[in-house]
């Protein structure tokens, strides 16, 4: 199969103070998230200077897979839009339009099945073909949280950071949280918690990668109002926990993050850091995989596997069975009462 480009399709992240507020805006638009919510992230994101990481991050990502994909003797130019702040995914698909790109792969920085995680990147390209008249076609490549680069990038993470701390260590995955009635409907017709399974299996996979079978899979950055039920426990209970069980120490592995956005530096790297300090308790914070080197590697092997017409456009399997319309489906989030 022949593709002229690659798209790389993120979340977005602010990049100045008064970024913060719009961009969150467009983060929780149609949700009913209350303006007091809004007032706490964005003092989160005023604490590191209005600016998040992602951005910065995914253009050295494209940096390092223009660079693969030069090694491999691949010409196709590479694209950066966003679901939630600039560059726009409509804006990036009108330029690819103007530079006269016909066929295009998009790789989407989410390992993960369900809504936030793959089907809204569906609606993502379609509200950007949408917007511009005899768009590109565009393709988008299958997620990877079974990649084999993808897990040793994260084994290789889990140890170093295991060595920081003591020898008996609790070795903890983590992922983002999401309502629980979320992760039932995730998955096609007939699955039900594809991203919980997902999570897991990969947090298994780099286990064994690393010999231990000693280690838990928590949850952390929820955000929805304190009745409705989401996955649990959360990375702070959890290290409650470990300490009152009096394990020496923590390494935790932000499994469910490909790069140190907000998520990232607030809920790991000052909320649960600190509470660890408090305690008394060694804590280290693994690297997420999104600058490894491997981690380039692996969307040049998935732009590979498309351009061979093995894997291209099938999104998640789950069992087999590939992405099927209607999987996945939005879980509207009850507002406060």
């Amino acid at each position: 199969m022949s593709y002229d480009a690659l798209l790389v399709l993120s979340f977005g992240g602010p990049e100045h103070p008064d970024h913060v507020r719009p961009f969150l805006e467009n983060v929780t638009r149609g949700r009913g998230v209350p303006p007091e919510r809004l007032d706490a992230v964005e003092q989160h994101y005023l604490r590191f200077g209005g600016v998040s990481p992602i951005n910065a991050q995914n253009r050295e990502l494209i940096t390092a897979v223009e660079g693969v994909l030069a090694d491999r003797g691949l010409e196709l130019p590479v694209y950066f839009g966003n679901r939630n702040w600039h560059p726009m995914v409509e804006d990036t698909v009108a330029q690819m339009k103007a530079d006269g790109v016909r066929r295009a792969l998009v790789f989407a920085t989410s390992a993960w099945g369900g809504f936030s995680g793959c089907r809204q990147y569906d609606e993502d390209i379609a509200r950007a073909r949408a917007a511009v008249e005899d768009a590109p076609q565009l393709t988008k490549l299958p997620q990877f949280s079974d990649h084999e680069l993808f897990l040793d990038c994260f084994a290789d993470a889990a140890s170093a950071a295991l060595a920081e701390v003591p020898s008996g260590s609790r070795l903890v995955f983590t992922a983002h949280s999401i309502p629980d009635a979320a992760d039932e409907a995730a998955g096609p017709p007939g699955v039900t918690n594809l991203y919980s399974r997902q999570v897991r299996d990969a947090a298994d996979n780099v286990a064994a990668r690393i010999g231990t079978g000693d280690y838990d899979v928590v949850w952390q950055s929820r955000s929805g109002p304190p009745q409705v039920p989401w996955l649990e426990p959360d990375i702070c209970d959890h290290i409650q926990s470990l300490w009152d069980e009096r394990v020496p120490g923590v390494a935790v592995v932000p499994i469910g993050f490909v790069s140190d956005h907000l998520e990232v530096i607030w809920d790991l790297d000052t909320e649960a850091k600190d509470l660890a300090g408090e305690l008394g308790m060694p804590f280290a914070r693994a690297a997420t995989c999104g600058q490894d080197p491997r981690f380039a590697q692996m969307v040049v092997a998935l732009v590979e596997d498309a351009i061979a017409g093995r894997s291209a456009g099938l999104g998640v399997s789950v069992d087999g069975a590939p992405c099927v319309v209607g999987c996945c489906p939005a879980v509207r989030r009850p507002t406060r009462a």
